[in-house]
């Protein structure tokens, strides 16, 4: 690895976050959760120096588009798969998605958090992702536990999040500090539980702000003066003990009940 990357003048970005996979049976374990046979189009992000994206076609995934930041990197993929794939040079926070039935990547863990917001968010159908341990375990997380939050809601609003096998450091060069795991995403179908996503995101921000607090405290936050959250609370089903609890008691059901409440009272008030 060091010395094709040296070749390529290559040297790992800590700005960008480059670490690449090393280990070939856990690029072969991400690419058997692909679960697209071949005719269903697939984006690989961040193709670094191929190891996935060998993996991938030896599974017959295909057509295969993969994004690659790195010129030279993208330069040195096309040379190395030929015809088999198709090279973008990009940005995965910027770059437009090509149709896709399923994204895959091993991402930088400084970019990991938005690339895979935008991903579920463009409602692609099926997500399969390597990113540091935390995160996964964060997009994961059942209410009630220490890692659920935002990002836990966040995800489920669009999905389900499942988790696989834990990646040591000794699978990367250069060698992070942290373990990695693999995940996969599926979007849901039909359309989101709730009205608007910027909306949502503002209400889970204000409610997540102080998570010491309870929701006695909390709620009023986000319901207008004119209403009682007693009763916000009551129409979005609520236990009848949410006034003692913090967010992070709650199910993402119960928020996604309450946006939907408070875009009904909005909508009805008079004008």
């Amino acid at each position: 690895m060091r010395d094709a990357l040296a070749a390529l003048g290559v040297r790992p970005s800590k700005e960008w976050g480059q670490s690449f996979l090393t280990d070939p049976f856990v690029a072969d374990a991400e690419a058997a959760l692909v679960e697209r046979p071949s005719g269903h189009p697939v984006v690989e992000v961040g193709g670094g120096l191929g190891l996935l994206t060998a993996a991938l076609l030896r599974r017959g995934v295909g057509p295969l588009t993969v994004i690659e930041k790195d010129r030279r990197l993208a330069t040195f993929l096309e040379a190395t798969f030929g015809p088999r794939i198709r090279v973008i040079t990009g940005d995965a926070l910027s770059t437009p998605l090509p149709p896709a039935e399923a994204v895959v990547g091993n991402l930088p863990y400084s970019v990991a958090t938005p690339i895979l917001l935008r991903l579920f968010a463009a409602r692609v159908p099926r997500v399969v992702f390597l990113v540091q341990r935390e995160v996964a375990e964060r997009l994961a997380a059942p209410p009630g536990s220490r890692k659920y939050g935002r990002l836990s809601i966040v995800a489920r609003l669009y999905g389900d999040v499942e988790l696989f096998r834990t990646v040591g450091p000794e699978a990367f060069s250069p060698r992070p500090e942290v373990e990695s795991r693999i995940g996969v995403h599926v979007a849901r179908s039909g359309a989101l539980p709730v009205p608007s996503v910027p909306e949502f995101e503002e209400l889970l921000r204000r409610l997540f702000s102080s998570r010491r607090k309870q929701l006695s405290n909390l709620l009023p936050r986000v319901v207008p003066r004119r209403l009682d959250a007693r009763d916000v609370a009551r129409d979005a089903g609520w236990p009848l003990d949410w006034a003692r609890r913090r967010p992070e008691e709650l199910p993402p059901e119960a928020f996604f009940a309450l946006a939907r409440v408070l875009s009904e009272r909005e909508a009805s008030a008079p004008r």
